[in-house]
């Protein structure tokens, strides 16, 4: 096994139980407009994906330029202002990315959502310094399943690909990571292991996670 390991995480889902309050940012969003998208709707067609394949998927029409951008400013204030009083970090993150960190793990978060997203959760789930890459989706011309995201993180990293290993919670994150060649844990945040492609290992949350945990990944793989 080649020593050096890393690791990468989505956010959404994955670093914080943010789902319920972007399904009730979108509510907010789409009622505005007389739209009224059921929780399977939403289960289906939000969780994972990139604003401009929600928004043009639930508006039926192509939703791009200048008023993507002002529509997806519109949704991502409105989640933000929904959120902010209620960020928490899901069970045992913190404590399983010291760990990583401790023993030379080289860490990353790769999210769909944009830049403000990530800095108002980083600013609360107080990772940052220890994390060698953060993408978001300003940084991608191409969102997941796409493995953009996935693929610069390992060069922001200096690791090849197989020496990856992912945390996603959604369908198109997972295809993301798996067609980007790297080893992933399914978070079961959003969704069931019957509705997730097969991944290497699924958690609900990180409180039996550790470094010797996830090294017989590699080991074992």
């Amino acid at each position: 096994m080649n020593k050096e390991i890393a690791v990468i995480f989505d956010m959404d889902g994955v670093i914080c139980h943010t789902n319920p309050y972007h399904s009730l940012a979108f509510r907010e969003f789409f009622s505005a407009r007389n739209l009224n998208p059921t929780d399977e709707d939403f289960a289906a067609h939000m969780f994972g994906k990139s604003n401009s394949y929600i928004l043009s998927h639930f508006l039926k029409r192509p939703i791009t330029g200048e008023e993507l951008l002002q529509m997806e400013n519109e949704k991502e204030s409105l989640f933000r202002e929904i959120y902010a009083p209620h960020i928490e970090p899901i069970a045992g993150i913190i404590e399983f990315i010291n760990d990583l960190a401790i023993n030379g793990v080289k860490l990353g978060v790769a999210t769909s959502a944009p830049y403000a997203n990530l800095d108002l959760i980083l600013n609360e789930v107080i990772i940052r310094e220890k994390l060698g890459s953060i993408m978001a989706s300003e940084d991608v011309k191409k969102h997941k399943p796409d493995p953009e995201v996935y693929l610069t993180s390992a060069r922001n990293l200096g690791v090849s690909p197989e020496q990856c290993l992912v945390f996603e919670d959604s369908f198109s994150g997972i295809s993301a990571a798996l067609n980007a060649g790297m080893r992933v844990v399914g978070v079961l945040s959003s969704h069931t292991i019957e509705e997730l492609p097969e991944c290497n290992l699924y958690i609900d949350n990180y409180t039996d996670l550790s470094y010797d945990k996830i090294k017989t990944l590699f080991i074992n793989a």
